[in-house]
């Protein structure tokens, strides 16, 4: 195994409102505090450029106006949650906070509302209506999965009488409304692309999706999620080595990986996918809450460590982070962009940054007692509570599919 040398092991970098060249949008989060809740005004280069292939497409005609799907504010909603976990017995033990104790319910409470329309309401019955005899397909993290079992929640809140069947399994799982036809399944491929195991050592192939692909090609909707894995190191790590062009490299700079597997996948997705009879989406970068001073300037770690105890969404004004999810969100944003057929960017980012109060932290399934009690060290701080926000990301999923 060759390691990467020192001169590829990094990549020009700028921050996220710099001014590098390659930098082909700007993205600015402005948050509003109101007496109902916490406001984003998202003024985004991407959203309004002359671009006409990127099908981003955050906008849809209502009322002769033009709505821009993810600019917005957060309001209290007492119609909220669209179900009770009680009803879903599906939602895995780690997002799963009610039943596990979490006290507050406030967070439940909170609808995204575009700045200049109101989103459509969800309507599960329509849905397998327009989806009969259809596969929507989640692939991707476990982010990929926790939207899934939100629609599968969604969607069974509006149908209860329907025939339904699950089936588990690694790397896929399926959901199916047996009425309808209808089919919900989540796959299992954190990177996208390929890793396997040769002389026991994990590999990741940057440039391969083989094993992976073959099942995705019948899916009728794909929504595709990376990101997080690519950020982890040490005994997070999930590979020994990364091959690109028949080298083996113990690292390099992360975007960089990222841009390579990416490129992968948009290559596979342009080659491979009959666009005239499947939709492609990909889910930004869902942001975590593990550093107080992203949504509070007088945080320390020494009065507050995370995202424990958090019951209200972001208020007040502030910026994005400027951490290593910007440049994940670039290097998304220019994949997708150099597409030939790009997919639609289901751009959760900025509305999802304000919502710290929105994680299982302790409130987890998957934890033990000691755990429970070590919140500092053992919050979880990257998935989100089911119900919960990624019900909104599935709410704009549905107007995106069907507005």
């Amino acid at each position: 195994m060759v390691p990467l040398p020192s001169s590829q092991s990094s990549s020009p970098s700028c921050s996220f409102l710099g001014s590098c060249s390659y930098l082909t949008s700007l993205l600015c989060l402005v948050l509003v505090q109101t007496h109902m809740a916490s406001s984003a005004i998202i003024m985004s280069l991407k959203h309004h450029h002359s671009h006409q292939h990127h099908r981003r497409q955050p906008m849809f005609q209502t009322n002769q106006s033009t709505c821009a799907l993810f600019a917005g504010t957060w309001v209290r909603d007492e119609a909220y949650p669209l179900y009770r976990y009680s009803d879903c017995p599906i939602i895995d033990a780690e997002f799963n906070c009610q039943m596990y104790g979490r006290p507050d319910t406030d967070y439940l409470k909170y609808r995204w509302k575009p700045l200049n329309c109101e989103l459509p309401r969800f309507n599960g019955l329509e849905f397998l209506i327009q989806m009969r005899g259809k596969t929507v397909m989640f692939v991707g993290d476990s982010l990929g999965r926790n939207q899934w079992e939100s629609l599968i929640c969604m969607v069974s809140a509006s149908a209860p009488g329907s025939q339904t069947q699950m089936s588990r399994g690694d790397p896929l799982s399926t959901f199916k409304f047996l009425d309808y036809g209808v089919s919900l399944s989540y796959y299992r491929a954190p990177y996208l692309v390929d890793i396997d195991v040769a002389q026991g050592r994990r590999i990741l192939r940057l440039d391969e999706i083989s094993g992976n692909g073959n099942a995705w090609l019948a899916a009728d909707v794909l929504s595709f999620d990376t990101g997080h894995w690519w950020t982890h190191k040490g005994s997070l790590q999930g590979w020994d080595y990364m091959e690109s062009g028949g080298k083996f490299y113990q690292d390099m700079d992360r975007d960089a990986a990222l841009e390579k597997g990416l490129r992968t996948w948009a290559n596979w997705v342009d080659a491979n996918i009959d666009r005239t009879r499947t939709r492609v989406f990909f889910l930004s970068i869902s942001p975590t809450h593990y550093n107080p001073s992203e949504w509070n300037a007088g945080a320390t770690t020494s009065n507050t460590k995370n995202c424990y105890g958090e019951t209200v969404p972001v208020s007040g004004t502030a910026s994005y982070s400027t951490g290593a999810y910007p440049g994940q969100m670039r290097v998304v944003d220019t994949v997708i962009r150099d597409m030939h057929s790009p997919a639609f960017l289901l751009d959760i980012t900025m509305l999802s940054e304000l919502r710290k109060d929105g994680h299982p932290s302790i409130y987890s399934g998957d934890l033990s007692p000691e755990q429970r009690a070590n919140p500092a060290h053992s919050a979880d701080c990257s998935h989100w509570c089911l119900p919960g926000l990624p019900d909104t990301w599935n709410q704009l999923f549905y107007t995106a599919l069907f507005f």
